[in-house]
């Protein structure tokens, strides 16, 4: 069964180009509720009007402002700014998400130890469809998350993206950023 979550709040919307494709950052008062990547930017744009009713594209200093703080995030996650969220979940999946921020940049875990983590460790399967309804790409580090063999397994965003995040990690860690 698929947890549902509470109500977006994201009124506004930015598109733009980050080095993983095409971003679109949803907000709304509360902060930043949706990070998402994609190639195709109008699909990420049908995807904010579907995902949040009445979202509204947005322009100027404040937008740009967000979208290179966003992209600072996906170039820089050793370092990245301190952005304002909107968290909307499950109690579990705020669980997981507070869990998966808590894992060091260059590093993996697997769902299993995630789980475990959170004390839940029959819960492994509900771990795993809790980082698939991350909607907050990169911020909150859902790719960290490999399987038990060391594979990587899905992302919702692409397991390229996924590969491509663990390596910038691993070599900016590695370069003592």
């Amino acid at each position: 069964m698929k947890s549902q979550l509470p109500t977006a709040t994201a009124t506004q919307f930015i598109m733009g180009q980050s080095a993983l494709g095409a971003v679109m950052v949803a907000m709304g008062e509360g902060g930043i509720a949706a990070i998402m990547l994609g190639d195709d930017p109008e699909a990420l744009h049908h995807t904010a009007l579907d995902s949040f009713p009445g979202i509204h594209p947005v322009h100027g200093e404040m937008a740009d402002r967000t979208l290179a703080a966003v992209q600072a995030c996906i170039d820089t996650p050793w370092a990245p700014p301190d952005l304002k969220l909107t968290i909307q979940g499950t109690s579990f999946q705020q669980q997981v998400w507070q869990a998966l921020r808590a894992i060091p940049c260059g590093t993996t875990t697997t769902y299993t130890e995630l789980a475990a983590r959170i004390g839940r460790p029959g819960a492994v399967r509900a771990v795993a469809g809790a980082c698939a309804a991350n909607r907050l790409a990169v911020v909150i580090p859902c790719h960290r998350v490999i399987r038990s063999d060391g594979s990587l397994s899905g992302y919702r965003w692409g397991v390229g993206r996924k590969q491509w995040l663990l390596e910038r990690e691993r070599a900016g860690m590695a370069s003592g950023r």
